[in-house]
């Protein structure tokens, strides 16, 4: 690939990643040559590294997945390791090599996308690499100080993906003692029985086609994706839960006003038991309950009468419903909070990634 010259800033330049690693070459091993209690690290073409007896690199490197489904992939490594013969092993850096993983990442995306070797199983050549073009700042601890600036950033993206985590666990472990009734929350005692989902509310379907709708509507329209889209009319007013019937089955969705609905979707309203509550539960247990999601599974919908039979524990006072709903919510506010922090800290990144790594933002 010809090495564009032009635009470039002042004390930056433009060369081939051939240029910068004095070795690129791949791995000699087939895949089934890992080991489970192995002492080196082995890369393959997936994203997560596995093991084996005995290594065939030693120092710092960048793994590159050659083909597959991660194909493009860029891991660091620094000490012994052996790598699948369609593992890049990229060395020997003349660059600061955390700036060049940058690069990769940004970049061998597309260089993977516009070479003619698109086939059922995309791959990168040796040429795609060694030839791949690279600009950069000259100055090594520029190349450090861009490299250290954004690497920050994946910290932070990775303690909070950590926190993420430990609070989705936390409130796995919330809804299996408060929504059984194994813990109680201070203040109440009454009894708990066995409800059926039929009998605490109206269970409807839509009557609408799914290309029925128009995006530009004044309705939501709810169809079987994760997302609404919008309609010019309406069949129902008020609080309802809705389900995915067919399609993203199980998946949940609230509306509380006027809305449309497509005729796999199921319409649940008129509810005697608290809404927040009956929301957790079907979020907790409804897709384990119909066998959603197992391994093996091949259910495609679900049935009406399945959904009217489906059975939850609750207590028989609603304040009691509605104070474990409000504990349960408060930790998916949190949850989507930090989700939301993420996406923007993500987003930064990406941004930051575009004025760095082309030099049209300097720092000081």
């Amino acid at each position: 690939m010809e090495v564009k010259l032009e635009s470039i800033p002042d004390g930056w330049e433009s060369t081939t990643l051939g240029n910068l690693c004095g070795r690129i070459t791949t791995g000699k091993l087939d895949a089934n040559a890992m080991v489970a209690d192995g002492d080196y690290p082995f890369f393959t073409c997936a994203r997560e590294n596995y093991w084996i007896d005995k290594y065939a690199f030693d120092g710092e490197a960048l793994l590159v997945s050659g083909n597959g489904a991660n194909v493009g992939y860029v891991h660091y490594y620094n000490g012994k390791f052996n790598a699948y013969q369609r593992t890049y092993d990229i060395s020997e850096f003349s660059a600061d090599v955390h700036f060049i993983k940058l690069f990769l990442d940004r970049n061998v995306q597309e260089r993977i996308r516009v070479e003619v070797n698109a086939g059922n199983t995309p791959y990168i050549t040796m040429g795609t690499l060694t030839e791949m073009g690279v600009t950069l700042p000259r100055n090594r601890e520029e190349q450090r100080a861009i490299a250290l600036a954004l690497n920050d950033v994946d910290a932070l993206l990775g303690a909070l993906d950590r926190l993420i985590a430990k609070k989705r666990d936390l409130k796995q472990a919330a809804m299996q003692q408060l929504l059984t009734g194994n813990k109680r929350l201070p203040g109440f005692t009454s009894q708990w029985e066995v409800k059926r989902l039929g009998d605490v509310c109206r269970i409807t379907t839509g009557k609408k086609d799914v290309n029925e709708g128009n995006p530009s509507g004044q309705y939501p329209f709810f169809t079987c994706a994760r997302t609404n889209t919008f309609s010019d009319s309406y069949s129902f007013d008020g609080e309802a839960i809705l389900i995915a019937g067919n399609g993203e089955v199980g998946n949940l969705s609230y509306c509380n006003g006027r809305f449309e609905a497509y005729q796999r979707t199921y319409v649940l309203q008129n509810f005697t038991a608290n809404v927040s509550y009956l929301w957790q539960q079907l979020s907790a247990y409804l897709a384990s309950t119909l066998g959603i999601g197992k391994i093996g599974s091949s259910i495609p919908y679900i049935r009406m009468g399945n959904l009217v039979g489906f059975e939850f524990p609750s207590p028989i006072d609603v304040p009691e419903q509605t104070a474990i709903a409000a504990v349960l919510s408060d930790m998916d506010a949190e949850i989507a909070a930090l989700e939301q922090r993420r996406d923007k800290t993500r987003a930064l990144k990406q941004g930051m990634m575009q004025e760095l790594l082309t030099g049209r933002i300097r720092l000081v």
